[in-house]
């Protein structure tokens, strides 16, 4: 039987031009982040917060009880805060975020498209929009056949990565036909990404002098994940010693936080908030502050560290808090982006390079034809 609504394929040329058949099989990268609220307005916060927090995987509570606090408590009070904080980063183009990850999905694409020209980028928010399943749907009208998932997480945690996978899983089981898939876990020690965020540090450190401390401030997440299992801690210090490594600099020159907890429960310590004041207070007067777990920078950057632990960092006595930018969509991230999809996408013609993909094209067509062939003669 064919499928609801589904015309009846009655010959060869029908079904090559029906949905799916009609073009070219060609390979995606799905770049998908973290997400952003559509404005600046309670409203479309409390949108996006509800979508967000009610992720179990971001929570985890149970699902009754966390009802109940996130529309009875959280929401009422906090969109509106949390509106008034976006506001103060909010650009004429829009978020922060989404623009600047626009621009490093473009730069991605140009950067593969030297590899081939069979090669789709598209980006997707896993909360807000561009959302994933409009993102699949994108992927599914240029017939993609094999899809490569890259969340922009260098540390892998499942209340991100996980949260990703689970997302763009049940997006695709909405298809018909479903693409070859590969999924990047992490990349919180590959060497292309490491250099990166050490040449970000040490150009700045080049311009502006070093200053006393150099802070890494990771998201925080709740201490319970790291003893259920979860690697995000472990995998956060590794980044951070192995960039410090690079630079060169002494246990006494750097530390380690975790910022933007929520609730009363116990998260990830130390807490950059308290860190910050308790490095003021000790007589740190300029204090530089990095966030290599951000992909691109965003509230949690622009607003939480730029601004709100800078006003923390000199009332508690400090002089200046210099905050380095995220690699955002310069053309280094934009190629270790690249380098990680060829990595993960071995095997693939798309990615070994235009001969083997012209090959491999002319293969699939063939194999297209048969199938169908096939498919027609035994109706």
């Amino acid at each position: 039987m064919s499928a609801p609504n589904t015309p009846m394929v009655r010959s060869l040329d029908d079904a090559l031009t029906t949905p799916g058949h009609a073009n070219e099989p060609r390979t995606g990268v799905l770049l998908v982040n973290l997400g952003t609220p559509e404005a600046p307005t309670a409203k479309a916060l409390r949108r996006y917060l509800k979508e967000f927090l009610g992720d179990p995987r971001v929570v985890e509570v149970p699902r009754p009880i966390w009802w109940l606090i996130l529309n009875g408590i959280i929401l009422p009070f906090r969109a509106p805060k949390s509106a008034k904080a976006y506001s103060t980063v909010w650009t004429d183009k829009g978020s922060p975020l989404l623009v600047i990850n626009r621009q490093l999905a473009d730069r991605l694409q140009e950067q593969l498209a030297t590899t081939s020209d069979n090669l789709d980028v598209i980006l997707a928010m896993n909360y807000g929009q561009p959302s994933i399943d409009k993102a699949i749907d994108q992927l599914r009208e240029r017939n993609i056949t094999r899809l490569l998932i890259l969340p922009l997480y260098p540390q892998y945690s499942a209340t991100t990565t996980a949260s990703v996978f689970d997302r763009v899983t049940r997006s695709l089981s909405r298809l018909r036909w479903l693409p070859e898939v590969r999924f990047i876990n992490e990349y919180y020690r590959d060497e292309g990404w490491l250099e990166a965020v050490t040449t970000t540090i040490r150009d700045w450190h080049a311009r502006h002098g070093k200053a006393d401390k150099l802070l890494f401030s990771f998201h925080g997440i709740p201490r319970r994940n790291l003893m259920a299992g979860d690697p995000y801690h472990c995998q956060c210090h590794v980044s951070a010693r192995l960039i410090t490594d690079r630079l060169g600099l002494t246990p006494e020159e750097w530390q380690l936080s975790f910022q933007s907890r929520l609730g009363k429960a116990e998260w990830l310590k130390p807490y950059t908030d308290e860190t910050v004041e308790a490095l003021a207070k000790s007589g740190v007067k300029r204090l530089q502050v990095v966030c290599p777990g951000f992909a691109i920078d965003c509230l949690e950057t622009l607003e939480e560290i730029a601004e709100e632990n800078r006003e923390t960092f000199i009332e508690a006595g400090g002089e200046s808090l210099e905050y380095i930018p995220c690699l955002n969509d310069t053309e280094a991230h934009a190629r270790v982006l690249a380098d990680l999809c060829r990595q993960h996408g071995a095997g693939w013609p798309a990615f070994e390079g235009r001969e083997v993909e012209r090959e491999q094209t002319r293969i699939d067509r063939q194999a297209r034809v048969d199938r169908v062939g096939r498919e027609l003669r035994l109706k």
